[in-house]
């Protein structure tokens, strides 16, 4: 089941902490998120998924900042989030949508117990200005069942900035002591 915008309020400060709470930003079944004023853009010609990836920061002005097609960007919620006992998720708000903008391209689906930030993973269909400040996506809560193993040491877990891929942290040579207890092999010192 889905939250509701009363029980989002209701459970504020116990299993949601959202940071900072505006009321005005609250729905009938979610939260309005906004953007921060910086994005990150790769500066990589082919982004290689077993080491980090340069990019570049820029800051969205108050008078806005046009995103091109056939461009990823980074961007952040202005919004920490901390979620307990409760599955998060995030969608792109369908205003923005409809104006060609995707927000959250694929990871929308939170854990339990994540504490930071979102990164947004911004795709536009063609040039549009984005401004910071703007609320640019929802966080809603579905209920859970059965026994709760929340988050807790993820990568981008306690997150205070916008996090570019740290997929390559996955491809890291296990240690000796790892590739023996891997392969069934007693290890001694």
């Amino acid at each position: 089941m889905i939250l509701t915008g009363s029980e989002i309020k209701a459970q504020m400060g116990q299993n949601i902490v959202i940071d900072p709470f505006d009321e005005k930003l609250l729905n009938p079944n979610s939260y309005n998120l906004r953007l921060h004023d910086e994005l990150l853009v790769y500066e990589e010609i082919v982004l290689d998924m077993r080491r980090p990836n340069r990019y570049r920061r820029y800051v969205i002005p108050p008078e806005g900042l046009v995103l091109q097609p056939r461009q990823l960007y980074l961007g952040r919620t202005v919004e920490r989030t901390e979620t307990h006992n409760l599955v998060p998720m995030l969608e792109g708000r369908s205003s923005i949508g409809r104006l060609g903008l995707f927000v959250h391209v694929t990871a929308g689906f939170g854990d339990v117990g994540f504490c930071g930030y979102w990164t947004l993973e911004m795709f536009a269909v063609h040039p549009i200005r984005v401004y910071p400040g703007v609320p640019i996506c929802q966080i809603f809560y579905h209920t859970i069942e059965g026994d709760v193993t929340e988050y807790r040491g993820g990568k981008y877990q306690n997150n205070h900035d916008i996090q570019a891929s740290l997929l390559f942290k996955e491809f890291q040579e296990p240690s000796r002591d790892q590739q023996m207890r891997l392969f069934g092999q007693e290890v001694t010192e």
